[in-house]
């Protein structure tokens, strides 16, 4: 005969609130557990002689509530096991698959040993949130774990329900999510032992004093109310997606309206250098201010291509997230890389499977993949790069130093006899054997130029300065004197 465990919900009060399945079942079993014992219902029932065997001294003895729902689920199964066909009863407060870890255990592994499981439901707190705090769930809801909260789940047009609010410190950490989407004084509603009487709560407060309430248990939730205001939606990428499509519609912008890939395809380059120079001048809110204009010019993008029927921005990211874990199999797939040279040996592995799996071209040759309008010189770096993976190649920074030498000596002497097209190519090749320097060098050139101009920038201007202060110009002084503040400005904090 197959061992039963029936698992029964004992709804959001007292017994007034059990359905008569539930009693009826409670009233026959003779083996009888309890989740908790803190629940007015187990009290009220145990004045009609039916008492449970509950799990608290489980929560007594873990502050890691998985390890006890771990601990309950597994002491479930072994007496169902043990049982000999008999049936066991674990009671559940509410409805028994409404926010029950215990149950879904329960679930996933009854199955396997043999048992059977049933299911009675019950009154879930829900139902009481529903009537007491007024909301029709049609409107729009979800249902979120107080222990398990991100900003991600967030969304103020739904009804927002979060259950589970077990203390001050987890009150703490839903109240630092919520502040990530709502302002620190918008109201939200605290909700405790709905439909129980004389120990029924509600109160509004405001959203920074969520975690300075005088108590919380495990029947207190937050509720927070519907709202349209598009204000809240501000750090969202769907309202961004949004308002980039309103501007683009025929109510839109006029001038968004016009444009093609092609009409701003260079604010794409200049928005980019503006960001880098943000990051260069290590400026946070130029920073924030300029990744939000290189983010623009992806959504405006994307959305020319969405109204054509090709692509949107989230078919964008959902290519980037697939990229990202497929290319990092180390931290996605269970493999390991020991340091950051591994760790790119791999990206550039997958990168390659990524392309055959795709049935991409074959590539005729190892420099192929290298932007066309890169600026010149990242584009001199990454050619060397992809030449010497091939194996093509200086053997030590010796050969490469003597190929400078050779490149300014063709230089030196195409300055003093050849045309300007000659000195220019040979200034190109110099410059070409400069980057593969940088190569060896593990230096990235253009950051290395990057920061020798800002440091002539700041010299010269140190120099400006000192003009100013004499009250000369460059005409009046002489390039001994400037080089003399240019040595001053040297040693002075860059």
């Amino acid at each position: 005969m197959t061992a039963t465990l029936t698992v029964v919900g004992l709804g959001s009060g007292g017994e007034d609130q059990l359905t008569l399945g539930v009693l009826k079942e409670l009233e026959r079993s003779r083996v009888r557990y309890a989740r908790t014992a803190d629940h007015p219902a187990v009290r009220d029932l145990r004045r009609r002689g039916i008492a449970f065997e509950t799990f608290d001294s489980l929560y007594e003895a873990s502050d890691d509530f998985q390890e006890v729902y771990e601990s309950i689920a597994e002491r479930l199964l072994r007496a169902a096991q043990e049982a000999d066909g008999g049936t066991i009863v674990y009671a559940v407060p509410g409805h028994p698959m409404v926010a029950e870890r215990s149950v879904q255990l329960l679930r996933e592994r009854a199955p396997n040993l043999g048992l059977e499981l049933r299911l009675i439901g019950g009154e879930s707190f829900l139902d009481e949130a529903f009537v007491r705090l007024g909301f029709d769930p049609i409107e729009g809801f979800q249902l979120l774990d107080a222990s398990d909260l991100t900003r991600e789940q967030l969304r103020p047009r739904l009804h927002t329900v979060i259950g589970q609010v077990y203390d001050a410190f987890t009150a703490s950490d839903v109240k630092l999510s919520l502040m990530n989407v709502y302002p620190d004084d918008y109201p939200v509603v605290v909700a405790q032992s709905l439909g129980i009487p004389d120990q029924e709560r509600i109160l509004t407060v405001p959203l920074h004093e969520l975690d300075r309430l005088e108590r919380y248990g495990n029947l207190t939730m937050v509720y927070i109310r519907a709202d349209r205001d598009d204000r809240l939606r501000r750090k969202s990428f769907e309202r961004l997606h949004e308002i980039v499509g309103i501007l683009r519609s025929p109510e839109g912008c006029p001038w968004d309206r016009e444009q093609t890939h092609r009409s701003i395809r260079k604010n794409f380059i200049e928005e980019t250098y503006e960001a880098v120079e943000a990051l260069d001048n290590d400026d946070p809110d130029n920073m924030k201010e300029e990744f939000g204009d290189v983010i623009l010019q992806v959504l405006l993008h994307s959305q020319m291509e969405e109204e054509t029927g090709t692509f949107d921005v989230f078919d964008v990211l959902a290519e980037l997230n697939d990229k990202l874990i497929f290319r990092h199999p180390h931290v996605f797939g269970g493999e390991n890389a020991q340091d950051a040279e591994e760790a790119l040996k791999n990206w550039e592995q997958m990168k390659a499977e990524e392309k055959r799996r795709k049935g991409a071209s074959e590539r005729t040759s190892v420099l192929d993949g290298i932007p066309k309008d890169l600026p010149a010189l990242p584009r001199a770096y990454k050619l060397q790069k992809k030449a010497a993976g091939g194996g093509f190649d200086w053997p030590d920074l010796s050969g490469v130093f003597d190929k400078i030498e050779e490149e300014l000596k063709e230089l030196r002497e195409a300055a003093a006899n050849e045309s300007e097209e000659r000195r220019a190519e040979e200034l190109g090749d110099l410059l070409f054997a400069v980057v593969n320097a940088a190569r060896f060098l593990k230096a990235d050139p253009e950051e290395a130029l990057a920061r020798t101009n800002r440091k002539f920038s700041s010299r010269f201007r140190y120099i400006e300065e000192r003009l100013r202060i004499s009250g000369r110009t460059f005409d009046e002084t002489d390039l001994v004197e400037m080089e003399e503040w240019w040595q001053e400005a040297k040693v002075r904090p860059e």
